[in-house]
């Protein structure tokens, strides 16, 4: 495959669609802004629209799509949202019955997809600030954990926030810190630092999604709201059916990271 590191969103987007690129997309298009999928049918969109709004932090909203159309005009004009994503999961009644890399078989006029803020997005900056982006480094998925904290529910939808972790000393977490602050719109700050007991999880070494990294001596793991938190409260809904992007592979805009910042 040609390295997709210096590719635009639009090549990523072209990669998915012709059946190329099934893998987790960290590292890819470096610059460009990388966004969650969540696909609800109309006569719930108003109550996942509130549920976005309520809970900010784990789902900064992009772009929401008018009802069966998969274009999203405002991040990226002329992609599918049916085509353009490495792998998708397919739910009903809340539970996760498929994995394709192709949606458009399920696709319905009644369809609305959001696209949601990834923290994908950051990691250049970070990067670029020369602090540490484990999973990019060992060419892994980024680790992601259920936590304690709940959502503020909004209709049938509810459930705990997840997060993404990524180790750091405490000096690079400030850095960090100060780095994601200018991306409000791709999950901003970390939510907390250091013990994970306290975010209800048991075991870094085991991530509900994503794989595990490694944490270096004098390290300690950082944690940042994730986009993979609708799909928990997808699981709740219940909703017969729903369609999202699977964890780690994401949806490439034509935005570009700078667009972002400040928002």
């Amino acid at each position: 495959m040609t390295d997709l590191s210096r590719a635009t969103g639009a090549d990523v987007r072209a990669a998915c669609r012709a059946g190329t690129l099934a893998t987790p997309t960290p590292g890819l298009a470096l610059g460009y802004v990388q966004a969650n999928l969540v696909v609800v049918p109309k006569e719930f969109a108003f109550d996942f629209l509130l549920f976005c709004q309520r809970n900010p932090k784990p789902c900064p909203l992009l772009d929401v799509t008018e009802p069966g159309d998969p274009e999203p005009k405002a991040v990226a004009p002329g992609a599918d949202l049916r085509t353009d994503l490495p792998a998708y999961r397919v739910w009903r009644d809340g539970q996760l019955v498929d994995e394709p890399t192709d949606v458009r078989r399920l696709w319905r006029d009644d369809l609305v997809a959001f696209v949601i803020g990834c923290s994908f997005t950051f990691e250049n900056a970070l990067l670029e600030a020369r602090l540490p982006v484990r999973h990019i480094e060992q060419g892994l998925n980024v680790p992601m954990y259920t936590t304690t904290r709940p959502c503020r529910p909004a209709g049938r939808f509810s459930g705990p926030v997840v997060v993404s972790m990524r180790p750091m000393t405490p000096e690079q977490a400030v850095a960090a810190t100060r780095v994601c602050a200018r991306f409000p719109r791709a999950h901003g700050v970390p939510v907390h630092f250091g013990d994970p007991a306290a975010l209800g999880i048991p075991d870094l070494g085991r991530p509900d999604f994503g794989d595990a990294v490694e944490t270096r001596p004098g390290e300690m793991p950082v944690f940042w709201a994730c986009g993979v938190t609708p799909q928990a409260a997808m699981m709740r809904a219940q909703l017969p059916i729903a369609i999202t992007h699977k964890p780690g592979h994401m949806f490439l805009t034509d935005l570009r990271d700078a667009d972002l910042e400040g928002e």
